[in-house]
C-alpha cells in the first residue's frame, strides 16, 4: 500500500464530486453562459465577501491573474522571499506582466508591516510599488498561518501608499477552520484573494480570483489571452462547487493527522519537527540526524511505499489530506521507524 504524502492536490474526487461531473449542466464561460460556471463564481464570491470572481484552471494561473490585474509593466510587486509566487511560478509574473519583484524576509510567512512600509516605492522613483502579496497558509514555513491582525496592518499601510494587496490562499480555508476565523474576514483585507479548489478541498482541478468587479473584469481578459476560457467547463466546476460547500470543515482531521504526524517522527532517532510550525496540514520533518541525505531518505521511503517530498537542504515535506487516515498515519510512522 502506497501512503503519499507529497501533496495535498493530489486527491482524488469524491463520489458526490464524480456524480456532480456527471450530472453538471455545462455551456460555453467564453459567453459566460455556463451555469455550473456561474453558480460557482457567484458562490464564491459571496463566501470570501468580494464583488465578483472567477473561476481558474489553477492557483498559478489565480496568482498572475491577480498581478496582471493590478500592475503594469516595469512597476515593482514586493513578495515574501520562500513564497509560491516567487519560487514556485516559473517567474511569469517577470516573463508576462513584465513586473519586477522585491522579495522581503518574513518570520514563518508572516511579514513586519514596519519593513514592508519601508519597502513600499512611491510613483515618481525609479520604479514603484503596485501590489503586495501574502502567502496564507505559508507552505514553504510548513503550513504556518499569518495572524488576521498582521494582515489588516499591511493592508492598512496599503491603503495609505496606494498599493494593492493580494492574498495566495491556496490553503486559506486550512487557516479559516485552525482559527474559527470565517474567510471574508481575512479576504475584506485584500484586494484579491486566490483560494485552490483542488488541494485539501478535494476538487480535481481548479482555484478562484476573487475581487472587485473592474479587477475580475480585467482578469477575465487576461485568462482569455493566456489560453484560459473554457467552454463547457460545468463539467470541472460542478465537482468545484461540492468542495467549495461541502470540504471545508473536514480540513480539521487533516490537521490532527499532521499532528499525530509530528509527534510520532520526534520520536524517531535523528529526525527533528518544529512542533509550533505545525498548525494545519503541513509536516516539515528535518533528516540531517539520520545520516542520510534526504534524497536517499526520498529513495528508502519510496521503496516502502512512503512518498514525501525534498523541500529545503535536509528536510522532508509531508502533506496529510483526506486520501490518507489516521490508520495510514500509524502505518507510516511504523514503516518509517523500521527504515532507520
Amino acid at each position: 500500500m502506497i501512503i503519499d504524502f507529497r501533496t495535498d492536490a493530489g486527491t482524488r474526487p469524491t463520489e458526490e464530486m464524480r456524480k456532480a461531473m456527471y450530472n453538471a449542466e455545462v455551456g460555453d464561460d467564453v459567453f459566460r453562459e455556463d451555469p455550473s460556471v456561474n453558480r460557482l463564481e457567484e458562490t464564491a464570491a459571496e463566501m470570501l465577501g468580494k464583488e465578483a470572481a472567477l473561476f481558474v484552471t489553477s492557483g498559478t494561473m489565480g496568482n498572475q491573474l491577480a498581478i496582471l490585474s493590478q500592475t503594469s509593466p516595469g512597476s515593482e510587486i514586493l513578495v515574501e522571499e520562500h513564497s509560491h509566487i516567487f519560487v514556485q511560478e516559473a517567474a511569469s509574473h517577470s516573463i508576462i506582466a513584465g513586473v519586477q519583484t522585491r522579495p522581503i524576509s518574513s518570520d514563518k510567512g508572516t511579514l513586519d508591516p514596519e519593513r514592508v512600509r519601508s519597502a513600499i516605492r512611491m510613483p515618481g522613483e525609479s520604479t514603484y510599488t503596485s501590489l503586495l502579496c501574502l502567502e496564507n497558509t505559508h507552505n514553504y514555513s510548513g503550513g504556518t498561518i499569518v495572524p488576521l491582525d498582521n494582515i489588516k496592518d499591511l493592508y492598512s499601510i496599503c491603503r495609505k501608499s496606494g498599493t494593492k494587496l493580494h492574498i495566495d490562499g491556496a490553503r486559506l480555508f486550512n487557516a479559516v477552520v485552525a482559527t474559527s476565523i470565517s474567510v471574508d474576514e481575512y479576504a475584506q483585507y485584500s484586494d484579491t484573494v486566490q483560494i485552490c479548489l483542488c488541494k485539501g478541498l478535494g476538487a480535481p482541478i481548479g482555484a478562484i480570483l476573487a475581487g472587485s468587479q473592474e479587477c475580475i473584469a480585467n482578469a477575465r481578459n487576461w485568462r482569455k489571452r493566456l489560453g484560459g476560457a473554457m467552454p463547457q467547463a460545468g463539467v470541472i466546476a460542478a465537482p468545484a462547487l461540492v468542495a467549495l460547500t461541502s470540504m471545508v470543515e473536514r480540513l480539521n482531521e487533516d490537521h490532527e493527522k499532521a499532528k499525530k504526524l509530528a509527534e510520532g517522527l520526534i520520536q524517531i532517532p535523528g529526525i527533528t519537527v518544529e512542533l509550533e510550525t505545525v498548525q494545519t496540514n503541513i509536516v516539515m520533518a528535518n533528516v540531517q540526524g539520520t545520516g542520510k541525505s534526504v534524497r536517499e531518505l526520498i529513495y528508502e521511503l519510496k521503496a516502502v511505499g512512503i512518498l514525501a517530498t525534498e523541500f529545503t537542504a535536509g528536510v522532508l515535506r509531508f502533506v496529510t489530506h483526506k486520501d490518507i487516515s489516521q490508520a495510514d498515519i500509524d502505518e507510516a510512522l511504523k514503516r518509517i521507524k523500521n527504515l532507520l
